[in-house]
């Protein structure tokens, strides 16, 4: 009775392995203030309905539902009402944790427009360099996305503003776009620059001939060449990775794996394969890890493990163990938490963003997309990754872009960038019948994959 009562009323309360932080004057979302403002409550960790991505535990393979409490509900309760009702903070000693911290003054700062949701655009921002020419092509591109959300031909005279304003752009700016190239890539880049410049040639004409489901499949191609241009600017890799992780898997760079899974009981979905974007320029550490355990097959012909409309989650390998027990050393392989923040060079390790206390802070690698992909940890244990991962679906009131509880505490290394739709389909069951590298692995140093045993 006590767990129909806490999930009825506070669905979004009960869970585990969240922070539930609240501002007065923050706006009510769906009924709970809006959780982005990290200030007052850390770490609500109750039981009566586990949405928040963690680890599988030798617990949960016994035992899939776990007992919810009246006094763990009731501190749920309790904590929903303080937050929308600004009730003084309380010191509870178990299962929630009091910090004392100012009440932001400004929401404002924490969202500053529009989120960006499409996995290749937030890849193509994360990149570590700085040439605004090259964004001003970028941006009036991507707007196209908006612009055809206008019905009929009527959008395709937005397009054509769109369309002109990168023109331009690339026209004006060409000449600092060069000059932003790595010199080993410059060649490469340059002709990439000639494509995107006849492919808007090619784009215009089909706006004239009024040819709207053209749009969308040309806008992905020049999209596709801006950002390989992007990527010809970055010159190596841009940091020192701390000393104490720098002997593990490292990805120093991008790479590109695919991820076919067989599914089950679907009569609409057979098989399908997604193409998973590593990026190693703001999670080394963690995609490097993840890139070594596909190289041993470590994930080949395990099954989803967790579907539950919030998040879909594998890597729990047979057995007790609840995560890789690497058998050249015979230990678990444990992976820091790893967060890379916007105007930062280096990530931070070991610690939440709530934990350093930079409540403004935003990712470099939001969970803003759908098939977001990230590391499950203990909840008290920022250091305590290892193979378990999970891709987001955005279904929960928890997690509106931008504005969500998961940035700064689960260290996020990748999108899905094909087929991403098709995650909602799987289920506990579904197998993953292969993960193989298709571009990047050459990227990965210090490959254990390669030590004999």
């Amino acid at each position: 009775m006590s767990s129909f009562i806490c999930h009825h009323f506070y669905p979004s309360l009960c869970t585990s392995k969240l922070a539930f932080p609240t501002n007065p004057i923050a706006p009510i979302y769906l009924g709970i203030p809006n959780y982005r403002d990290k200030a007052r409550f850390s770490r609500l960790s109750s039981r009566c309905y586990s949405e928040v991505p963690r680890h599988i535990d030798s617990h949960d393979k016994q035992q899939k539902k776990s007992s919810f409490s009246m006094k763990q509900c009731a501190i749920s309760i309790a904590l929903a009402i303080g937050l929308i009702t600004g009730a003084p903070d309380l010191n509870w000693q178990s299962r929630a944790q009091a910090i004392t911290t100012p009440v932001l003054p400004d929401l404002a700062v924490l969202i500053s427009g529009p989120p960006i949701k499409d996995p290749e655009a937030l890849l193509r921002y994360a990149l570590p360099i700085d040439n605004k020419a090259i964004r001003e092509v970028q941006k009036p591109l991507e707007d196209i996305t908006d612009s055809l959300k206008v019905a009929g031909l009527k959008a395709l005279d937005s397009v054509e503003r769109n369309l002109k304003q990168a023109s331009r752009a690339l026209k004006n700016g060409k000449s600092l776009i060069i000059s932003g190239l790595a010199e080993s890539k410059k060649d490469r880049g340059m002709e990439l620059l000639d494509r995107l410049e006849i492919g808007m040639g090619e784009l215009q004409q089909i706006v004239e001939n009024r040819y709207r489901d053209g749009v969308a499949p040309k806008q992905k191609e020049l999209l596709q060449y801006v950002g390989s241009v992007e990527e010809d600017m970055v010159d190596g890799f841009p940091y020192e990775v701390p000393e104490e992780y720098r002997s593990m898997p490292l990805l120093k760079g991008r790479a590109v794996v695919q991820m076919k899974v067989k599914v089950k009981d679907n009569p609409n979905l057979e098989d399908c394969v997604f193409r998973i974007v590593l990026d190693g320029y703001n999670a080394p550490v963690t995609s490097g890890n993840f890139l070594d355990l596909v190289e041993r097959h470590f994930y080949d012909g395990m099954e989803i493990q967790r579907a539950d409309g919030f998040v879909v989650q594998t890597g729990d390998p047979e057995g007790p163990a609840e995560g890789f027990i690497d058998p050249s050393t015979e230990k678990p392989r444990a992976v820091p938490l790893e967060i890379m923040v916007e105007g930062e060079k280096v990530p931070f390790y070991g610690a939440t963003l709530e934990e350093l206390g930079l409540y403004k802070a935003q990712t470099k690698l939001p969970f803003n997309a759908f098939g977001t992909m990230a590391m499950a940890r203990e909840e008290f244990e920022n250091n305590s990754a290892s193979s378990q991962v999970f891709w987001l679906l955005k279904e929960s009131e928890l997690t509106p872009s931008n504005a969500n509880i998961l940035d700064g505490r689960y260290a996020v290394f990748g999108y899905v960038t094909e087929n991403e739709d098709y995650l909602a389909d799987l289920k506990v069951g579904d197998v993953i019948e292969s993960v193989q590298v298709v571009s990047g692995g050459d990227n990965l140093v210090n490959p254990t994959y390669k030590i004999a045993g």
